[in-house]
């Protein structure tokens, strides 16, 4: 099997996890900011949080001939202080251009406030300006219906914004509908706790199809899973579904996406 790991938080996984992925048929992964566990104090903590997912991470990845690719921003979480949200959105410019970089997120929002909204309103704006693919986080269980409606209008309300460019990550059996009928790509979280089970990621495959799908780990601090996305291919050859449809959803979907910047490359 092959697959890409197209989320997974490994600056919070152990060297094991890089070895059991690898093992399994990973091709590449990426990983997109976020909260550290705490919220940090001020803008050098991202300046360094930056540095260490654009230059120790993928050299980590590389012991084990792993690709290592990254998405920079100021997670939702810590978003509510609009000063410390500008002044991390000042600092990402200049790592723009490191070579494993695929774009801004996760961005997004976590309680749907008006600050997180500005806040996510400005990544957007770095995005636009800088040509740069986006990868959305949506809200945990009952916020999220709503926080990914206003996502979604913040995101067509720029037209600069191409939806093809753009995934909304963490959808759920009521939220996926509306964000591939905006355009936009959906990413289908494989967590056990607050997002999805595979027995169910695979039904909204097989109702909502695959043509704008991708399935990741989201794996991090917590109770969590680095090889969800290879086990849950395992489920659909027990349901029946062919080498080639499997394929295309764990394999072939991320580079479609993914490959929107010529720096992905897992050759």
């Amino acid at each position: 099997m092959r697959y890409i790991e197209p989320h997974g938080h490994m600056v919070s996984r152990t060297t094991d996890d890089y070895e059991a992925m690898i093992t399994a048929g990973c091709r590449a992964v990426c990983e997109p900011a976020f909260w550290a566990g705490y919220d940090r104090s001020g803008p050098q903590g991202f300046h360094d949080y930056f540095c260490q997912l654009t230059d120790y991470e993928p050299k980590r990845a590389a012991k084990f001939q792993l690709p290592h690719f990254t998405w920079l921003c100021i997670n939702p979480k810590e978003s509510e202080d609009v000063k410390l949200a500008e002044d991390v959105i000042a600092l990402i410019p200049q790592f723009l251009d490191r070579p494993n970089v695929l774009g801004i997120g996760e961005i997004g929002l976590n309680k749907n406030t008006r600050n997180e909204l500005r806040v996510l309103e400005q990544h957007i704006d770095l995005a636009a300006r800088h040509d740069q693919l986006i990868l959305v986080h949506t809200p945990h269980l009952e916020d999220k219906f709503k926080g990914t409606r206003l996502i979604l209008d913040a995101l067509l309300a720029d037209s600069r914004i191409k939806p093809e460019r753009v995934i909304i990550d963490h959808v759920e059996e009521h939220t996926i509908q509306m964000v591939l009928d905006e355009g936009f790509w959906a990413g289908i979280t494989l967590y056990p706790e607050s997002k999805t089970t595979p027995p169910r990621a695979i039904d909204m495959f097989e109702i909502y199809g695959g043509q704008r799908v991708w399935l990741n780990s989201a794996c991090d601090w917590g109770r969590s899973d680095p090889l969800a996305v290879p086990k849950t291919a395992i489920e659909m050859r027990r349901r029946g579904h062919s080498e080639e449809t499997i394929d295309k959803l764990v394999y072939q979907n991320p580079i479609r996406f993914l490959g929107q910047n010529p720096r992905f490359d897992v050759r």
